[in-house]
């Protein structure tokens, strides 16, 4: 007689607390972890994993993402399972699908999600409902985007919100929030929100924080003004009273290199006072739209998709500009609409960033992108398998909180992050000598090697054998009924 719905026999545990491992066994009973033990000690199971020489950990928590269409069109989600990922959070940097709708096309950066047709939620409770629909294979945490929301409610977004503008977009973070939103995002650095002040963001950002809340910010800039912007982000957030995430922080451009020697202590005095985090992917390239004003020599600028010129994505801006014998700019207007890679951060920056208490990991990846960045298909693995194991830069128990336990304790998901009798099952078993990122900028559209298999909620989701063989993902965070 079988006691358990799945045990996993003598793995190696991370359990997601930072502590070191330990080889145990581990059991699932309907969606929750039911047992941790002795090898040997615990009773049979309708399914077993014989996991000796392999890992086990709690499924990763993607922390920042612009996954919000893609788990409806495209809810295998096999960018994301395969890497071990079990959660995604979705609406950052100010861009969500909900609120917001167009009759034509979506400015930047909305049209990062896709186009008209892609915005068809006037409220989060319709995105939410989608969302139960197409029951994807992972599990969704979402914020609300204040471009999504200006575009709801203002007729002209190129000026400050007016008191009952503000007003309409509170009802909206009522409404998103009723309905199992866990958050508020910025993009100060987009047009469709930099005309915003820091108080008309405090304003919206206080009505998310009477729900518990979090607000995670594209600060206004990462270039030259990166310590101002960390100043504004935290005094916004102490204003609103809300705990503050500031998203894949870095310190762009080549004249601000090595400044991660100042942002850091900074970010680190300013979480003595305030509740503060960041989110960090393991890469010294960005991606996001092609815009003149990131168009430079100083660095290599890869497109990622081109409506005018799909023939050249991939290549390089400079390479097309010599072609089209005119300067990059001149080559980016021809270009656009488009999206674009740019390679303007420092390594050694990245890695300060990566080993912050504060950092938390998350891919940042594009998936409507024809030529995505490779953070989309290869993040967690990458920061494992290569700056943990190959490069020694923090144990592997340490990467792993920063993808499982800390996020959870951030966004303040119950009972996730963990790998602890009562917890949710989402497990991630994988072998800690052979994880590694297979996706590199020119070759994007490869999987990860080293996940064996996949649990969500429970339920076996992802195979190495057969990639995705179940979608059992939900809504989760936030205020659930």
């Amino acid at each position: 007689m079988t006691q358990y719905s799945a045990v996993f026999r003598g793995g190696l545990i991370y359990d997601g607390s930072g502590e070191p491992p330990y080889i145990s066994d581990v059991a699932v009973d309907g969606q929750r972890i039911s047992a941790i033990g002795p090898v040997g000690t615990l009773g049979a199971a309708e399914r077993e994993h014989d996991i000796a020489g392999l890992a086990i950990a709690p499924g990763f928590i993607d922390a920042h993402t612009h996954d919000d269409r893609i788990v409806l069109d495209a809810p295998g989600m096999l960018p994301k399972i395969s890497q071990g990922v079990t959660t995604v959070v979705v609406g950052n940097c100010g861009i969500s699908l909900a609120p917001a709708t167009f009759s034509g096309d979506p400015p930047a950066p909305m049209n990062l999600l896709g186009g008209r047709e892609a915005y068809s939620f006037p409220n989060f409770k319709s995105y939410a409902a989608a969302l139960s629909k197409s029951a994807p294979a992972v599990n969704v945490v979402a914020l609300i985007g204040h471009s999504a929301l200006r575009l709801a409610v203002m007729n002209d977004i190129g000026r400050v919100a007016s008191t009952n503008e503000v007003e309409a977009m509170r009802r909206l973070a009522d409404e998103a929030m009723d309905n199992g939103a866990t958050g508020f995002s910025t993009g100060l650095f987009y047009p469709t929100n930099e005309a915003a002040d820091a108080n008309e963001v405090a304003s919206i950002a206080s009505r998310f924080a009477e729900y518990g809340g979090v607000y995670a910010t594209h600060m206004r800039n990462e270039f030259d003004h990166v310590l101002e912007s960390i100043d504004e982000s935290a005094q916004t957030a102490a204003a609103a009273k809300i705990p503050l995430i500031i998203s894949h922080h870095k310190c762009a451009g080549p004249a601000n290199w090595g400044r991660t020697k100042e942002t850091l202590p900074k970010l680190e005095q300013i979480a003595l006072l305030q509740r503060l985090n960041i989110d960090v992917y393991p890469y010294a390239a960005g991606s996001t739209n092609l815009r003149a004003d990131l168009v430079s020599d100083e660095y290599r600028i890869q497109i990622a998709w081109s409506k005018p010129h799909p023939e050249m994505n991939g290549r390089d801006l400079s390479v097309i500009a010599a072609e089209w014998k005119c300067d990059l700019k001149e080559a980016a207007r021809k270009l656009d609409p488009a999206g674009a890679i740019y390679f303007q951060m420092d390594e050694a920056d990245v890695r300060r960033v990566m080993s912050s208490r504060l950092a938390m990991i998350g891919s940042d990846g594009l998936p409507h992108d024809a030529h995505p960045h490779p953070r989309l298909w290869g993040t967690f693995p990458r920061v494992i398998g290569h700056y943990a194991r190959e490069l020694g830069l923090f144990p592997i128990e340490t990467a792993i909180r920063k993808m499982t336990g800390l996020t959870a304790q951030v966004f303040g998901l119950k009972d996730r992050g963990k790998l602890e009798a009562g917890c949710f099952a989402d497990i991630v078993v994988f072998d800690p000598k052979k994880l590694i990122d297979r996706a590199t900028y020119d070759a994007p559209l490869q999987q990860s090697v080293g996940i064996e298999c996949v649990y969500v909620n429970g339920t076996l989701s992802f195979t190495k054998q057969k990639g995705v063989v179940a979608r059992s993902g939900r809504l989760v965070g936030g205020k659930q009924k």
